[in-house]
């Protein structure tokens, strides 16, 4: 038989990365739901629903009039309680040069300090009161606890609620959450390239998604979470990443699919997975050796990356793996070694 045309490939040792896609689901990074802190009449909603809003902006409004009334009636107790720490001081005053001088007693001078120090509390009381009218004055504007998407509203103006109802929702969506499960040893994997460093290589740390139907997300996102307990039902670990949203692409309730890496390999090497074939020993990869003789190789297999089919044992640096004509080829045959698109030489 005349010697079999095979294209071959010098490997070398190199280190890859891991790869895998798991399935999750967009969430807000918060959703915060916005309630009355004061009872009343709704007047009017403040907001086009489903709009996006700031930190604070108003949403509602409930009906002032009644909460500046109850600034007013403080108002006026905080004057009336400086009027009455006045008197009290002036006399205080009175009654102190009057012991001084012998003239009052004992028990008048106590009893005159006993009145500024209630006038005194009084007055504290009334600043607080006061404090507290203006502080629900405020809360008649309800507003935006985060900066986000606002819901429907819950309730119409018009109907008259009570401190803690709910009137609608606000969804953070710069940044959003993408919850997932892994399977229990690729969590362990990634802790243990975390706990690395990924050899100073943060970049490999990094996690990519995929919406269905649309190219990579161009935003990068980082592990937020990764649950120390396996899920008895699914043997699963629950995770979850974070990811920036600066254009709103990512929409709460979305399936994603999440690319992250689970671990380095180091020193092994990676072929065309057409070069790896089955034989009865097992997963066998043909190399052609110095007297141009095509020899199989019993090789351990690793996962399949995007580069290649990676080896963990069996082929050392510097093989020339058969790479194309090796479908018929035994153990022993003579080869004639050909570059793709060249004469065999």
């Amino acid at each position: 038989m005349p010697p079999a045309p095979v294209t071959v490939q010098e490997v070398t040792t190199r280190s890859v990365v891991v790869e895998a896609d798991y399935t999750g689901r967009v969430r807000g990074l918060r959703q915060a739901e916005v309630r009355a802190r004061v009872g009343g009449i709704l007047e009017t909603r403040l907001y086009e629903e489903g709009e996006e809003v700031a930190a604070g902006a108003p949403l509602f409004q409930v009906d002032p009039a009644p909460f500046r009334i109850a600034v007013q009636r403080a108002e006026a107790a905080l004057a009336n309680a400086r009027a009455e720490l006045n008197q009290a001081q002036r006399e205080w005053r009175r009654v102190s040069r009057l012991f001084e001088q012998g003239v009052a007693s004992e028990r008048e001078r106590d009893l005159a300090l006993s009145v500024r120090e209630l006038a005194e509390a009084g007055l504290a009381q009334a600043e607080a009161g006061l404090a507290q009218a203006e502080l629900e004055l405020g809360y008649a504007t309800v507003r935006a606890p985060v900066a986000g998407f606002t819901g429907l509203e819950a309730v119409t103006p018009g109907n008259l609620i009570a401190a803690g109802d709910l009137l609608t929702t606000v969804t953070q969506l710069d940044p959003v959450q993408v919850r997932f499960s892994l399977p229990a040893d690729a969590a362990a994997a990634r802790r243990a390239l975390a706990r690395t460093g990924a050899g100073a290589d943060q970049e490999t740390l990094q996690l990519t998604l995929v919406q269905r139907g649309a190219p990579p997300y161009p935003e990068p996102g980082r592990m937020d979470f990764l649950a120390s307990t396996v899920d008895p039902a699914t043997g699963n670990v629950m995770a979850q990443a974070v990811f920036p949203n600066p254009e709103r692409i990512l929409r709460p309730g979305e399936t994603v699919r999440v690319r992250l890496a689970t671990e380095r390999l180091s020193g092994v090497i990676v072929v065309p997975p057409e070069a790896v074939s089955q034989s009865p020993r097992g997963a066998t990869v043909f190399v052609v050796g110095g007297e141009g003789k095509a020899l199989a190789r019993v090789v351990t297999l690793g996962p399949v990356l995007e580069e290649g089919q990676v080896i963990l044992d069996g082929l050392e640096a510097g093989a020339r793996v058969v790479v194309n004509g090796q479908v018929a080829l035994r153990d022993g045959a003579r080869v004639e070694v050909q570059a793709p698109g060249d004469e065999a030489r």
